[in-house]
Formats: structure tokens, C-alpha cells, sequence
């Protein structure tokens, strides 16, 4: 079982210069967030069917090539140590956003009290996943909603070492702004590293104030090899 002494959670700085760059360019990384040792052992679990309840072959259903496994419960002690620990400094930003955006909606400081939010709303399913490309693979831009709940952020974890064992699969964002054309974000990233990203939608100060901007994520064509990523959702599904 993956070690919690494995994890190099980001300090008060490096989530104010996460948070930063989301608010510049919807995506921000902690780098070395998760250690080697750590991120081969969670990858490892992709092949144990006993630790997910539901497998999806993104192929078949023209979500892109690659296979991707959710989580079932109970999850491993990482993951629920990242969900738990990830999400106070993200629930910041997050009604941060919610007010540029006009939304009612607050979201309370502990992961484990917005769970239950999730919970009285019908979605009780756990979203943490393991996805894995191998050569010719990639991911379609898209969101991931589950339903009425949305988190505002989510995070990918790279497993794998690029240049290693994997050439190609960079992770992408799209972003689309009214009466604009697309703008993309390619984010490199290395073993260990996580990057935290919107769900859905971003604010942009405008001339009349913030605006909302759509937003979606994927992968760009794995060249050669093998790349397994450790995605956190922080809602939970219907």
C-alpha cells in the first residue's frame, strides 16, 4: 500500500502561486507532489480489478483510445489523503470564483463536508481514477460532470516518467471565451507532478467586468510506450 510519508503537499507559497496561475492560465502545477517510489506503487493497482467498480474503454464510447478505471470505496489511503488535503486550499479559490462568477453557491472548508453535499444530492460514487495510454492513445477535450455537484477543480497526477517511459500524451486545455477563438494550454509535467485546472468554466476580468470562459481538458496522442495518470475529482458521482 502507497506510503501518506510519500506525498510533498504544497506549502502556504506554493498554493498562492498555484492559485495565481489559475486565475492567469487555468492550470497551475505542484511539482513533486507525489514521490517515485509512490507513484509506480499507485500505478500498479490499474491491474487489480478489486480496487475499482467500474472500467471504461474510452474507444468504444468515442471519449478518444485508453482505458480509464474508477475507484471503488473504500479508496486507497493516498487518494483520500490527496482528496481530503488537496481540497481546502483549492475550496479558497474556489469561492473566490464563485462571487467573480455571481454564484450563490459557497463551498465549506472540509472535503468530508462537502461530500455530504454530494451525498443529499444523489451522488455517491467516487470519481478518483487511474487512466492509462499507450501508444496511439490520447484523450478528447471534454469535462468531467457527474451531476448537479461540480467542484470547480480537479487535479491529474503524472505517473510515469516522460521521455522514459512514455513519449508524447501532453495534457491540454481549451479555453473559450465568447465572441473569441479557442486558446490552448499545453502543460509539461514530470513524474510526481500534479496539475490543478478548472472543471468547467474560468472568470476573465473584462471590460465590463468578469466574464465566464468554458473550459476543457485531454491528452494529446501518446507517440510511444505507456502513460498512466492518477486523476482527483473532488465531487462525487451520481
Amino acid at each position: 500500500m502507497p506510503s501518506l510519508a510519500l506525498l510533498n503537499l504544497p506549502d502556504d507559497r506554493a498554493w498562492a502561486r498555484i492559485r495565481e496561475d489559475l486565475d492567469h492560465f487555468g492550470a497551475g502545477v505542484a511539482e513533486g507532489l507525489i514521490e517515485a517510489a509512490c507513484c509506480r506503487e499507485v500505478a500498479a493497482l490499474f491491474d487489480d480489478d478489486s480496487r475499482f467498480r467500474k472500467r471504461v474503454d474510452m474507444e468504444r464510447h468515442g471519449f478518444g483510445r485508453g482505458v480509464y478505471a474508477y475507484f471503488s470505496r473504500p479508496l486507497p489511503p493516498v487518494v483520500e489523503a490527496l482528496r481530503r488535503s488537496l481540497y481546502p486550499p483549492l475550496a479558497v479559490l474556489a469561492n473566490d470564483w464563485s462571487g467573480r462568477l455571481g454564484w450563490k453557491r459557497r463551498f465549506p472548508e472540509r472535503h468530508e463536508s462537502y461530500l455530504a453535499e454530494c451525498r443529499a444530492a444523489g451522488q455517491d460514487r467516487p470519481t478518483p481514477l487511474l487512466l492509462r495510454y499507450r501508444a496511439g492513445d490520447y484523450n478528447r477535450l471534454h469535462q468531467d460532470l457527474y451531476g448537479p455537484c461540480v467542484f470547480p477543480f480537479q487535479a491529474t497526477i503524472l505517473l510515469s516518467r516522460p521521455g522514459e517511459d512514455f513519449e508524447g500524451g501532453e495534457f491540454v486545455l481549451a479555453e473559450q471565451s465568447p465572441r473569441r477563438q479557442s486558446r490552448a494550454e499545453v502543460v509539461s509535467l514530470q513524474q510526481g507532478d500534479a496539475v490543478f485546472f478548472p472543471v468547467r468554466e474560468r472568470p476573465i476580468l473584462g471590460a465590463r467586468g468578469y466574464y465566464r470562459a468554458a473550459m476543457r481538458h485531454g491528452v494529446s496522442r501518446v507517440r510511444s510506450g505507456e502513460r498512466v495518470t492518477l486523476g482527483v475529482i473532488f465531487h462525487d458521482a451520481a
